[in-house]
């Protein structure tokens, strides 16, 4: 697979095929994307990699996975052709592209509050689309870090520092009228499961204490583990403003450990079009982090220098 080492050009249209196979999980989509036949898009990976001397696609893996030189092509290349497709347009001839911003975040209440705010940012934006979605933390950081989202919004238990904005969230257990925990017993926890950050949270905060625990309520839906909770089978942590929201009972002198902040945060990807993306970035947080009346507007420089001071 090794290819001369006089070659310093690898054409766009190849790697405009590979972040197309990345996008749409298939070689047969991206053809149909990119209006040419499945095999002129496996042509055109294959000669990729001739051209680079590695794979970027992992063999061993039924689905479509990158190898890590392919995540790192993959990044590399999104940046390539978002300057390639500026400068192709430097003259207005044309039709104005279409912006498609991919944003990503864990939470079903995030998820919930962005609409309205991308039906006013289009508004400036007339051709801008959006493609949003929920997952777990882990799994959109890898996207953000590859190029596969454009913008992350989400819960970290450290503070962030490469962040476009960021603020402290106070969390608190939720209870229900009935619910009483004998801490000689295990803890009786509600939550998402095990990869959500709020089970991880009230697990560390657990053990620290010697305090042991049981996962007796589950589900993804946040409809039924705030019923589960008000049921009083078990409790669940909660960001103070979002329980408040949703009415439901704040253990404040509980036998339970206190929780520690969490930190939000808003995350821009390296390249694309940055100055769409950090509009977007500071309307959003206009309305996750709404500031108090006469408060001053927090700026971003101002978020990020607040996470570095610690």
């Amino acid at each position: 697979m090794t290819e001369s080492p006089h070659v310093t050009n690898i054409s766009t249209e190849l790697l405009r095929a590979l972040v197309a196979v990345v996008d749409c999980r298939s070689f047969t989509k991206a053809a149909a994307a990119l209006g040419i036949t499945q095999p002129a898009v496996s042509a055109q990976i294959k000669r990729l990699q001739v051209l680079l001397g590695c794979e970027v696609f992992d063999r061993s893996s039924h689905d479509i996975k990158l190898t890590p030189q392919g995540e790192l092509v993959v990044s590399y290349a999104r940046r390539l052709l978002s300057l390639n497709d500026q400068i192709v347009n430097i003259g207005g001839a044309g039709p104005r592209p279409e912006l498609v911003i991919r944003v990503g975040t864990p939470s079903d209440f995030v998820a919930s509050r962005l609409p309205n705010t991308l039906a006013r940012f289009r508004e400036h934006w007339p051709d801008v689309r959006f493609i949003v979605r929920t997952s777990y933390f882990d799994t959109l950081v890898r996207e953000l870090h590859s190029g596969a989202l454009d913008l992350f919004i989400g819960l970290s238990m450290n503070r962030p520092h490469d962040a476009r904005h960021a603020w402290a969230q106070e969390v608190v257990w939720v209870r229900g009228l009935t619910t009483d925990v004998d801490t000689s017993r295990p803890v009786p926890l509600v939550s998402c499961g095990e990869p959500c950050i709020y089970h991880q949270l009230a697990v560390q905060v657990l053990k620290k204490v010697g305090l042991d625990w049981e996962d007796v309520f589950t589900s993804p839906s946040m409809t039924s583990l705030t019923s589960a909770v008000m049921a009083g089978l078990g409790v669940m942590p909660m960001i103070r403003r979002r329980a408040n929201g949703l009415d439901l009972l704040i253990w404040e002198d509980g036998p339970l450990p206190k929780l520690p902040d969490l930190h939000s945060g808003i995350y821009i990807r390296e390249g694309g079009a940055r100055v769409a993306y950090e509009q977007l970035a500071d309307e959003i947080v206009e309305v996750l982090n709404p500031q108090p009346t006469g408060a001053p507007k927090l700026l971003p420089a101002m978020a990020k220098a607040r996470t570095s001071a610690a």
